[in-house]
């Protein structure tokens, strides 16, 4: 039978996830999941961990409606209010899209960019400025926050075993930075569904999640593996057209409740 066995969220993009129990779905995924961003303080461009792989180190902790907590080992943490209705707004990008978002303030900015080195902003995006996803898959309506595309992503429990096992050594799941993980199903099933529902939510699994060089990093450590694993392997059996894919991107059907253990069914 097929179960939700991991629900992980990542209040702030690429910084280190939560490990849920249970969570809570509103129109732009799980609740609290990447509606916090670190940008370039001049271009607004996005910053990650292909470019500052440091960021595997800190630590941000979803607060609810009211903050959201930065801690990194060797600093004082920081809480950073959720900005209000007279917060300035900042133009940022994430890939190909363009938005104004509030700015947390320049107390986060100057904690962040002291520890990373370089001048950067923190930006939280409410719902009603969330981006549109992308309608070569999406009805219009659907949107995003500041998850690379798509609002959820799932993996197969077995699928990181087998790759794993290609690999040789054990791969940590929070390499790949899914939102959910399905067990009991064969290695790579979910690249077969197209409907599946879980609790009283359906979710549609509508394009493969392309992967690059962040899966090298050791999400413990942020150190890269000097083997470019498990990127190499995924490269000999998992590429297409030139991408690399390992996942699968979800778009669900409203707002509703998942909890660890909730039986999967395959509807498509």
């Amino acid at each position: 039978m097929l179960r939700l066995s991991g629900l992980y969220r990542f209040p702030l993009k690429s910084a280190v996830g939560e490990c849920l129990s249970q969570a809570t779905l509103d129109g732009l995924g799980l609740v609290g999941d990447r509606r916090w961003m670190i940008v370039d303080a001049v271009s607004g461009r996005f910053l990650t961990q292909r470019l500052l792989p440091q960021l595997t180190q800190l630590k941000a902790e979803w607060l609810g409606a009211q903050a959201l907590r930065l801690s990194v080992a060797g600093r004082p943490e920081l809480r950073v209010a959720v900005p209000d209705a007279t917060a300035e707004l900042r133009g940022v990008s994430v890939w190909s899209d363009s938005l104004q978002v509030p700015d947390a303030g320049d107390a986060a900015a100057l904690w962040l960019s002291d520890w990373l080195q370089r001048p950067c902003r923190l930006v939280q995006v409410p719902a009603e400025r969330a981006r549109q996803v992308d309608t070569g898959y999406a009805e219009v309506g659907e949107k995003v926050g500041f998850a690379d595309g798509f609002p959820l992503l799932l993996i197969g429990q077995a699928s990181l075993d087998d790759l794993s096992a290609r690999v040789g050594r054990p791969l940590e799941m929070l390499r790949f930075r899914p939102n959910l993980v399905i067990s009991g199903s064969e290695p790579y099933a979910e690249d077969q569904w197209r409907r599946i529902r879980i609790g009283a939510l359906e979710f549609r699994l509508v394009k493969g999640c392309s992967r690059c060089i962040m899966t090298t990093l050791d999400p413990q450590t942020g150190e890269r593996s000097s083997d470019r694993e498990p990127l190499a392997t995924l490269k000999t059996y998992r590429e297409r057209e030139g991408e690399v894919y390992f996942g699968q991107n979800l778009l669900h059907s409203g707002p509703g409740e998942l909890q660890l253990g909730m039986a999967v069914e395959v509807l498509e």
